[in-house]
């Protein structure tokens, strides 16, 4: 459970840092960057819907 609490912050603190890099890419004028910020965070919430899936699963089980 640990675990699964630690990856699930993981995940948080990449789509934040995904979203204020996205910020800094569209001040600066970066626009492939925005896209590569944009691939991240995308692939952080499909992480995060995957492990919540999991979780409530697992969580109906017992």
């Amino acid at each position: 459970m640990g675990k699964k609490i630690a990856l699930n912050v993981f995940y948080n603190l990449g789509i934040i840092i995904s979203i204020f890099g996205m910020v800094w890419a569209y001040n600066n004028a970066k626009y492939p960057v925005i896209a590569f910020f944009l691939a991240t965070a995308g692939f952080f919430v499909y992480l995060k819907i995957q492990l919540v899936k999991e979780m409530r699963s697992s969580l109906k089980k017992k």
